[in-house]
């Protein structure tokens, strides 16, 4: 029995340690995955925090240095609106030749924000209103306003190349006279170029499949990798594009490409020098989660070996402890001769037996007859072997159902959660054989017979409480032995009386 009790004790003092490692090496593990998505999140924010800065950067030399391209823009377009003073008919305008004196390409917007005269044939024909629904807005205002406006850098709708463009009505509000000049000969672009800072975040990085500027047409600007190329952004993307440049709040949409996750961010800029149309762009940072993966990966390997290692030293500790602590903890309750539970036990379980509700506890009180003559003629090692055979036919006897403890000397009790008087009674019986027969086996030469006497008592027609029930068991078990001994008796109220 007290090697059940050692295994069960060693059982729970793992399971506890297995729970507690467990729950601290899978804290720890969560922590560091959260620790590796972090660490990913800070690295795209740099990115987005350097891209910021050189388009920031490059406004800026716009703003600072850049008037004289503005001021030459400025004086081309008066001059081609005094032109079309002169002469209306633009059909009959060379416009190639016009590129080559002024060095910029020029474009006419009809009222309809169509395309229908420029320098550069690939745009002839574009409709504003289909490709950029968000300029027509703006192009009728200046239209109306009839005065020169410039804006920012942006994007030639067909070839991508970065152009700076002004705006300028005719006096009869029937065209739009619109400049493009281009920005990479230019110094200022040439010294503050963001498309080059682009590819050096770019460069040698495998989590980052492209990042483009985009423009408020959710063309790019500039753009390397997977994600280059000029058309518009279409379906999932565009929505995620048009949430960040109406809110400003950052968006993401993923999808499969190439057997790989690739996760596109949309994050808003906000020029703080450029006043114009270009003002907003938005950035869109393509990457992908391989690098975040292998990361996991190589952290849920060391979980698990972590974990296994920590399991195996706390069952190793569980089973240390539960052998310290298993003794003196068994022997807390139970006998240590016989192995079966003590009086301390006994109280404990039969308090908590006779709270339940609907039961019908009862008790075998059992005492043996003549044992002392044992103990006299043939030694307390005699007497020691008796009680631990009495003890085991007890435990046989009364069923799995039932409990045994010994009180003391030579005197037990058995308890039972639900018994009737016939069952108590059958058990009884059972009890006075198995003592029986354990008690032959070991005094066979002694001529006086060593016997059990039992007194039972049933809750609660007997006693409701522990004290009284045990009172009644024990006037039982004295009326037994005054009926002769080697018998057993239920109580009966008339003891009492007999006293």
């Amino acid at each position: 029995m007290k090697s059940r009790f050692q295994l069960k004790l060693a059982c729970a003092l793992i399971l506890f340690a297995m729970l507690v490692s467990a729950l601290l090496a899978i804290s720890d593990h969560l922590r560091m995955r959260d620790q590796a998505i972090a660490n990913t999140e800070k690295q795209i924010e740099f990115y987005e925090k350097s891209i910021h800065r050189a388009l920031n950067t490059l406004d800026k030399a716009y703003s600072l240095f850049g008037q004289n391209k503005m001021l030459d823009m400025k004086k081309i377009s008066y001059e081609l609106v005094d032109k079309y003073e002169l002469d209306p008919d633009i059909g009959k305008w060379d416009f190639q030749k016009l590129k080559e004196t002024y060095q910029v390409d020029i474009y006419l917007i009809n009222e309809e924000n169509k395309i229908v005269y420029s320098s550069y044939l690939p745009d002839l024909g574009m409709d504003f209103d289909e490709c950029c629904a968000s300029l027509t807005e703006d192009l009728d205002m200046r239209r109306s306003d009839g005065g020169f406006f410039a804006d920012g850098i942006d994007m030639e709708q067909h070839s991508g190349e970065l152009k700076k463009y002004s705006y300028i009505a005719t006096k009869d509000k029937k065209y739009i006279i619109e400049l493009g000049a281009s920005q990479y000969e230019n110094e200022i672009y040439q010294k503050f170029n963001f498309i080059q800072t682009i590819d050096e975040l770019v460069l040698g990085n495998s989590s980052i499949n492209g990042i483009r500027v985009l423009n408020n047409a959710s063309r790019p600007i500039g753009g390397t990798g997977e994600s280059s190329g000029y058309g518009a952004l279409k379906g999932t993307k565009r929505q995620a594009f048009d949430t960040a440049l109406a809110t400003g709040k950052t968006t993401e949409y993923r999808e499969e490409h190439q057997g790989e996750t690739v996760v596109y961010r949309y994050v808003r800029h906000e020029s703080l020098y450029d006043m114009s149309l270009t003002r907003l762009k938005v950035l869109e940072i393509a990457y992908n989660e391989k690098e975040l993966d292998r990361v996991l990966s190589v952290n849920t390997r060391t979980f698990i070996y972590q974990l296994f290692g920590v399991l195996v030293i706390a069952a190793g500790l569980s089973l240390l402890i539960a052998g310290w602590v298993a003794r003196p903890m068994y022997l807390a309750f139970h006998d240590s001769l016989t192995g079966l539970m003590n009086r301390a036990a006994f109280e404990e379980d039969i308090r908590k037996t006779l709270a339940k509700p609907n039961g019908k506890p009862g008790l075998l009180l059992i005492d043996l007859d003549n044992f002392k003559i044992v103990n006299d003629r043939m030694g307390h090692d005699a007497g020691d072997r008796v009680l631990c055979g009495v003890a085991r036919g007890i435990r046989a006897a009364i069923g799995v159902k039932a409990y045994a403890y010994r009180l003391g000397g030579d005197e037990f009790v058995a308890l039972m959660p639900s018994v009737t008087p016939q069952e108590a009674e059958e058990r009884a019986s059972r009890v006075l054989s198995s003592v029986r027969r354990a008690i032959s086996s070991e005094v066979k030469l002694l001529e006086q017979h060593i016997t059990a006497s039992i007194g039972i008592a049933l809750a609660p027609e007997h006693g409701a409480d522990s004290r009284t029930l045990c009172e009644n068991a024990d006037n039982a078990l004295y009326r037994s032995k005054e009926l002769g001994k080697n018998r057993f008796q239920l109580y009966s109220p008339s003891y009492d009386d007999s006293e």
